[in-house]
């Protein structure tokens, strides 16, 4: 029984630290990833023109 607390517990706390820093809106690891791959497409962009 303790197993599986500490197991669900874990779980809990994974999920609040993968909110935390990688889903979160604006500073969170997906939207720095979001920008960069947007000014990378954008200075591409006008290399070609």
């Amino acid at each position: 029984m303790r197993n599986i607390l500490i197991t669900v517990m874990m779980l809990i706390v994974v999920a609040l630290m993968f909110n935390s820093i990688v889903a979160k809106d604006t500073t969170g690891t997906r939207a720095r990833i979001e920008t960069h791959g947007t000014t990378a497409n954008t200075t591409l962009g006008t290399l070609n023109q």
